[in-house]
């Protein structure tokens, strides 16, 4: 085994998802900045970055949080960082929305001609591929396919730097959606909560080593 493969392997084998952190330690802000670019660097469908991110800090917006979203209350008490992901919805992921205008335009510098072909082909994607223009919740449940793109890069990120983290999904999303809106953090006709992961320090140690099925029985070579 190479360095470099036994690098990767040991991150994933330290990576848990961390259930309480201790609260005396706090990730560098240069560690924290790498786990943020490596979102940024993170592919999305067609390049279009249906995301947006919250790194939560405010504590009274924390303790707002912390009775509708059950499975971030030990990282809100003890985690270093606390983010929210975010995913666009129909009107930003529309083939001729704007925001995809913008991105094609200003973002991937594409010439009139290729853009609208572009446009076309990802049109017939979203009603012919996928089949997602039936309702607005499918081209939002798409959009937060790909943040979890973006969640696994930050954790595995933060796992080669020795940092501990978790997914989060215990939390009423109508609600959540509904606190980012009164607080200003989150447009609701563009946006909506998709799901969260906190970052910081292991207060001890997995209980249990690390559990997989087999490699054999999730892999078929054909």
């Amino acid at each position: 085994m190479n360095d470099t493969t036994k690098q990767i392997l040991d991150a994933f084998r330290f990576r848990h998802a961390c259930k309480k952190y201790d609260p005396q330690q706090a990730v560098s802000q240069d560690d924290f900045d790498t786990i943020l670019e490596a979102a940024r660097l993170s592919p999305s469908s067609f390049g279009f970055e249906p995301w947006r991110l919250i790194v939560l800090r405010d504590e009274g917006i924390k303790q707002k949080l912390y009775p509708i979203a059950w499975g971030a209350r030990n990282s809100i008490d003890t985690a270093s960082h606390l983010v929210l992901l975010l995913a666009r919805k129909k009107v930003d992921t529309l083939a001729d929305a704007p925001y995809i205008t913008h991105l094609m335009h200003d973002i991937h510098h594409l010439p009139d001609d290729v853009l609208e072909k572009r446009r076309t082909v990802y049109h017939n994607f979203l009603e012919n591929d996928f089949r997602l223009l039936g309702d607005d919740r499918a081209l939002f449940d798409w959009a937060s396919k790909q943040t979890y793109i973006m969640l696994a890069n930050m954790m595995t990120t933060a796992a080669l730097l020795g940092v501990d983290s978790c997914p989060i999904e215990g939390f009423d999303q109508a609600a959540v959606d509904q606190l980012l809106a009164d607080e200003g953090l989150m447009d609701p006709a563009h946006f909506g909560i998709s799901v969260m992961v906190s970052f910081g320090y292991r207060a001890k140690e997995p209980a249990h080593e690390k559990t997989r099925q087999p490699l054999a029985d999730i892999v078929k070579w054909v």
